[in-house]
């Protein structure tokens, strides 16, 4: 069973840092190792999430961003395109209530979130649009995707592995989205493509980046939110 989730409410504002934790460097295990578990540790949205029953910190991540743009609303239908653990699945199905309908998909083998239809395939197969038009039976209010290609080493090959993603999600998002819907995707450093931004704007009548409080300061990524999506 899952732990309770937390209510739509919960504040992704840091409080509670407490003390620091130190990590001692075990035999056998790397120093970039040590200083991963060492983050963890030490991050408070980690231990809020654990707290509140999230099943990741990157909850908080959608939690400032539907506090700050409005697009989870009740009875909402919404896709969540690389929802593995679920933080962000169990957030949205909070917000959208009993009457809203949340389908989740991940590439990696996870556990079910109650109150969602949570699928395992790669979203880049071929058959994926499909499988998940079937899986919701109608148009989408809100397209969420926090995917990311794995990093392979090489800057150019990664930037252009992960613009591949946000074209194939927002390519689904043109097909699927009602009017007036909503499409929040992971970018990195930079933002969206030009292209790509362009598209948006020309189907959207709002279209903001923003790097949520909980995304670590570190972290090159930030969001796109197309909102109010034209037929």
């Amino acid at each position: 069973m899952t732990k309770k989730q937390g209510s739509s409410s919960a504040s992704g504002n840091g409080s509670g840092r407490g003390l620091s934790v130190r990590v001692k460097t075990a035999k056998g295990r790397k120093s970039s190792s040590t200083r991963w578990l060492k983050r963890q540790l030490n991050d408070p949205y980690v231990r809020q999430a654990q707290a509140a029953g999230y099943r990741s910190r990157a909850a908080f991540k959608l939690i400032d961003l539907d506090e700050r743009f409005k697009f989870l609303k009740k009875g909402a239908r919404v896709i969540d395109l690389g929802a593995a653990p679920g933080g962000w699945t169990q957030i949205a199905v909070d917000r959208v209530g009993p009457k809203g309908q949340v389908v989740a998909l991940d590439i990696r083998e996870w556990e079910e979130v109650a109150g969602a239809t949570c699928m395992t395939f790669d979203f880049m197969d071929m058959d994926a649009p499909d499988r998940l038009k079937e899986a919701l039976g109608g148009p989408v209010d809100v397209v969420l995707s926090d995917m990311a290609a794995p990093a392979m080493g090489h800057s150019q090959t990664d930037h252009l592995r992960i613009v591949a993603l946000m074209e194939a999600a927002w390519a689904f998002a043109e097909e699927v989205l009602a009017p007036g819907g909503a499409f929040v995707c992971k970018v990195f450093q930079g933002g969206t493509e030009g292209a790509l931004l362009k598209s948006m704007k020309t189907r959207c009548t709002k279209v903001a980046h923003a790097k949520p409080p909980s995304s670590r300061k570190e972290s090159a990524e930030m969001y796109v939110v197309a909102m109010g999506f034209k037929e």
